[in-house]
């Protein structure tokens, strides 16, 4: 009756901030679990049970104790599963042996806990287990069993095989190995693997068909020990829509992501958010090749990266406008990895910037103590690295600081950003990059004027920006700069500036000369002059 089953299967709520189906505090279970661990009574199923109770006092610490020794004393019989009809898997032989297949272990639990006065049941149904194989199908008998327990009003699942350990891949050799994750796992996370019989012992609302189970991606439990908590897709085999396929991952906490497809990361462009990542792919070639995505905790810089998921994208069609520049670093644009290291409030939060007229400014607030710098790259060799420095215009206003690009031409850039402590006297770190792209072929810029030492940061050009000046012409100069007593603009002639309101201004004429200094005065008493910035002028 319908009744019964809304009764006996209430809606699991999942708040993800657990990887359990009831609130677990397993701080508190470690007393319990080494004791647990110490009991080596084997005479008897009820003997053992007694010994382990007398440290458990309410059910959830009956079925620990019960659940972790039989993780850490059964070990998977692999010779026994190739020859079933040998094997018995009632629990006093299995306990006796010290050894079995998955029936066996959910007898052993199903038996203890009755006991031990807990209800449990025997499950049983298809799994994503040994031998699996991504996208296949699932007929004929059930290949898997584990068990449910109720506690606190309702039922809760675990399998105590998968807890105990892993089998390798030519399936001769099991190896102990613990593992947290199947004890009472949430039923929307038990789902991902395990697909019972009966469906109302998925205990979810509404539930998955077979055909779901088949399609949906298989997450390795790796996936949600790094605080994962879904992907999209949820199916194995992405197509391309238009030469891109996208993925995103949620996640509990900050987390750094790394992706390969085909064993490199050139074909796309991730992004990390607050709580999880964003990936366009664009494969440069049809067919069908293999994604994969790497993972590891913020916390732990040293640690390696662990693959989380594997995807396989089929490409129909190439869009050969998102070929991206070879100097392009994953991840792209800022996110809160570039907060922490002191660029607050971006102008551009998007990984992308299009201009149309070759030009873009970008702003950022910094962090108290940092200098920062950028680079320019492109695929195309004469921009060199002096002179992509070129195109870069840095300018500070208090703890703001400005990049005015003026691209030298139509493509694709790679705006790289780096930093460090101002009080550091070491190298400057790569913190992340933008790619701008300008579609425009018109585009044209010259590079900004070449500045010297004594060009502070916080000075500012407001005019002539052009590093190239026309010839034979009147040049308007604006310069805004502090602590100086006169400058000069040298040409053919020199020319004097005059200060107003923080602004040094005036004209110089071009004609006669190939270049353009500006020197200054920082003491009126001496004759010597700095040059502190210099333009080129067109030849005729």
């Amino acid at each position: 009756p319908q009744t019964m089953t809304t009764r006996f299967f209430p809606e699991y709520p999942w708040d993800k901030s657990s990887l359990k189906s009831m609130p677990v505090d397993l701080q508190q279970f470690e007393k319990l679990d080494a004791y647990a661990l110490k009991v080596n009574v084997t005479n008897s199923v009820e003997e053992l049970v007694k010994a382990l109770l007398k440290q458990a006092r309410t059910d959830l610490e009956k079925v620990r104790a019960i659940w972790m020794w039989i993780c850490h004393h059964i070990e998977y019989d692999v010779v026994g599963y190739h020859n079933k009809s040998q094997l018995s898997t009632k629990a006093s032989d299995v306990l006796q042996a010290g050894k079995s297949i998955c029936e066996g272990y959910a007898e052993l639990f199903e038996r203890m806990c009755s006991i031990a006065g807990i209800q449990c049941m025997k499950l049983s149904g298809y799994s994503k287990g040994y031998g699996y194989k991504l996208g296949q199908t699932f007929t004929g008998d059930s290949d898997h069993t584990w068990n449910a327990v109720y506690l606190d009003g309702r039922w809760h699942l675990l399998d105590s095989t998968w807890g105990s350990g892993a089998v390798d891949d030519s399936f001769t050799k099991f190896t102990f190995r613990y593992n947290e994750f199947y004890f009472l796992t949430h039923p929307a996370l038990f789902i991902n693997n395990h697909f019972p019989d009966n469906s109302n012992w998925q205990l979810l609302k509404p539930t998955l068909t077979l055909k779901d189970f088949e399609k949906n991606m298989l997450h390795n439990s790796n996936f949600y020990m790094m605080g994962l908590l879904t992907a999209h897709p949820q199916t194995t085999v992405i197509q391309t829509v238009n030469g891109k396929a996208s993925v995103s991952v949620d996640c509990r906490s900050a987390t750094l992501f790394t992706f390969k497809l085909k064993g490199t990361d050139e074909h796309g462009l991730m992004t990390l958010k607050k709580h999880g990542m964003k990936l366009d792919i664009y494969p440069q070639k049809t067919g069908n090749h293999k994604l994969q995505i790497f993972a590891k905790p913020s916390k732990a810089p040293d640690e390696v990266y662990n693959c989380v998921l594997e995807y396989v994208v089929e490409c129909k069609s190439v869009d050969k406008a998102m070929r991206f520049p070879k100097d392009l670093h994953q991840p792209v644009g800022p996110s809160w990895f570039t907060e922490r290291q002191g660029f607050l409030r971006p102008s551009h939060p998007n990984p992308i910037i299009h201009t149309n007229d070759g030009r873009c400014s970008l702003t950022f607030t910094l962090g108290k103590d940092i200098s920062v710098f950028a680079l320019l790259h492109c695929d195309d060799s004469s921009l060199t690295e002096d002179v992509g420095r070129r195109h870069i215009m840095q300018i500070h206003r208090g703890n703001q600081t400005e990049f005015k690009i003026h691209l030298p031409h139509a493509g694709n850039f790679v705006l790289k950003i780096y930093a460090k402590k101002k009080s550091d006297p070491g190298n400057y770190d790569y913190i992340f990059n933008y790619l701008i792209t300008c579609l425009n072929t018109e585009v044209k810029w010259p590079a900004f004027p070449q500045s010297y030492t004594k060009w502070l940061e916080d000075y500012e050009i407001l005019e002539p920006l052009s590093g190239l000046l026309p010839a034979n012409r009147n040049i308007q100069f604006k310069l805004k700069m502090h602590g100086i007593a006169k400058v000069l603009v040298q040409a053919k002639n020199t020319y004097p500036l005059t200060q107003s309101r923080g602004y040094w201004e005036g004209t110089c004429n071009t004609s006669g000369c190939r270049e353009v200094f500006v020197m200054v005065h920082e003491n009126a008493n001496h004759s010597f002059y700095s040059h502190i910035l210099k333009y080129e002028v067109e030849t005729q």
